[in-house]
Order: structure tokens, then C-alpha cells, then sequence
């Protein structure tokens, strides 16, 4: 496994995601009630950018990756781009605490817990040599209504890859794609 094809010109998977969402009627601390999100309605009728990660709380995604897109958010909306999702190999409590410790406002983060998505897509990878299991490979895509248009691909695509490539899933490379397709 060492080169992925892109999933440019293809459909995004449409797979079941477990959401939690804030419910004031659940009462207590914790007033969120499970709910389920089919991935097709996060983009149907929508210009979105998806970045992909390896997992919430780490060091390139909680310093850099998720900031510098919740950073530019606006510079997005200026070019009729409707959402910004940040997707994880995670389960929806770890990425709901994982937004409020990065104080993410704008970005929407995406709980892929079972890795479907993800599976689907083609970005699956082991990271079992960091004891993390099955992750996303680090990615962004542009979809318009829930077909990719372009994937930037961080290269070295590979089971338990023994670093973590952050070169052109970033935002600045994201906004600048679009600046130039306007």
C-alpha cells in the first residue's frame, strides 16, 4: 500500500455517522442526545471542503491543521464555499471535547467513529505503530453537491508510516486551489 487513488470526479460515500448534539430537553451536565447523520445530507446542495486527520488531540492536528482552517473560515465563506468540515477517525465525545478545547466556532468537526467513511473514501490506514489503530489518512477534498471535485493527498500514503506528512492539506493550499478555479 503505498500510492492512493484519488476519488476526484466520484460521489462522497454515503455512510450512517453517530452524532451527539446538544439537547437541553436531556437535562443534567451532559444534556446531548445521540443522532444520526447520513453523510450524503452534509453535502447535497453544498460547496464544502473537507480536511481529514489522523486524530483528535494530536500534535499536528490540534496545533496546525484544524487552527489554520478555523483561522481562514471566513476567507472561505467570501468564495460561496457553504461549509468547512474537519473529519476524524474518532468517536463524537472525543471529537465534541476536542472542539471545545480548540475553541473551533466555525468549522463543524465530524465524528467518523467506525471509520466508514473514511473506509469508503479509500483513506484508511493502520496506525497500529503509534497504538492507534485504523485512522484517516491525512487528506482534504472540494465537493460541490456531494461530488469530489479535487483532493489534495498528503503523500507517503501507507500503513503505520513512520511520519506524519503535512504538506498540501493544509488551508492556505485549500484556499488557494479555489482562488484559482473562481
Amino acid at each position: 500500500m503505498t500510492e492512493i487513488e484519488t476519488a476526484e470526479g466520484k460521489q462522497v460515500p454515503d455512510v450512517t455517522l453517530k452524532t451527539r448534539v446538544r439537547d437541553e430537553s436531556v437535562g443534567g451536565d451532559n444534556p446531548y442526545r445521540w443522532q444520526d447523520i447520513k453523510s450524503s445530507d452534509l453535502f447535497e446542495g453544498k460547496r464544502v471542503v473537507l480536511f481529514a486527520l489522523p486524530g483528535a488531540f494530536t500534535p499536528t492536528c490540534s496545533s496546525t491543521h484544524l487552527p489554520g482552517y478555523e483561522a481562514v473560515y471566513n476567507e472561505f465563506k467570501k468564495l460561496d464555499i457553504d461549509e468547512v468540515y474537519c473529519l476524524s477517525v474518532n468517536d463524537a465525545f472525543v471529537m465534541n471535547q476536542w472542539g471545545k478545547h480548540q475553541k473551533a466556532e466555525k468549522v463543524k468537526l465530524i465524528p467518523d467513529g467506525s471509520g466508514d467513511f473514511t473506509r469508503e473514501i479509500g483513506m484508511l490506514v493502520e496506525k497500529d505503530n503509534l497504538g492507534f489503530g485504523e485512522r484517516s489518512w491525512r487528506y482534504s477534498m472540494y465537493v460541490e453537491n456531494g461530488v469530489i471535485k479535487k483532493m489534495f493527498i498528503e503523500p507517503g500514503f501507507g500503513n503505520n508510516c513512520p511520519d506524519d506528512p503535512f504538506e498540501v492539506s493544509d488551508a492556505n493550499t485549500m484556499l488557494a486551489y479555489l482562488k484559482k478555479t473562481q
